[in-house]
């Protein structure tokens, strides 16, 4: 079974490391991509850290995760990032982008997105409702972990590779 977990991961933290624990475990992966878009969706254009930076950073930080690869796309529409795997893993506000009709040229646009999605596996995030059958059950601390809140202080979310690169100083 190969997953995909696409995003920024701007900068990565201990949040998207709990995640792809959770998912290789939960879902038995052999695989797990980490899909890092050239171009995200809803995203400012960020300067620093180039994205080589970011993905020698992910890459560092998921060294350990052995089945754990980095992945640059084109690509931008989580539907069309996860064709071809069998489980797509995201957090509770990329699930609420996903089902976001702005993103789409129509809703029959998105719902036909939706339906071509492999099994799916969304981490809650705070108070984001998730629904129990998507549900990927990670541990309560990292509800509140986000690579925003990294960025903005909280430089304790963040892995202990993105902290030493220190690009987000």
């Amino acid at each position: 079974m190969r997953g995909v977990y696409p995003g920024t991961s701007n900068p990565p933290t201990i949040g998207h490391l709990a995640i792809c624990e959770a998912a290789i475990e939960h879902h038995g992966l052999t695989g797990l991509d980490l899909v890092v878009s050239r171009n995200p969706l809803a995203k400012a254009v960020v300067e620093r850290p180039t994205l080589d930076e970011r993905v020698d950073v992910i890459e560092a930080s998921t060294a350990h995760l052995e089945i754990v690869r980095v992945v640059v796309t084109e690509l931008r529409l989580i539907a069309e990032i996860a064709a071809g795997y069998d489980v797509v893993v995201m957090g509770a506000d990329k699930w609420h982008q996903v089902n976001d009709p702005v993103f789409y040229e129509s809703e029959d646009h998105r719902d036909s997105a939706i339906d071509s999605l492999p099994t799916i596996a969304v981490a809650r995030r705070g108070q984001d409702p998730v629904p129990p059958d998507l549900r990927l059950e990670v541990p309560g601390h990292i509800d509140e972990v986000s690579s925003t809140g990294a960025r903005t202080g909280r430089s304790d979310w963040m892995t202990a590779e993105a902290i030493a690169a220190g690009h987000w100083d």
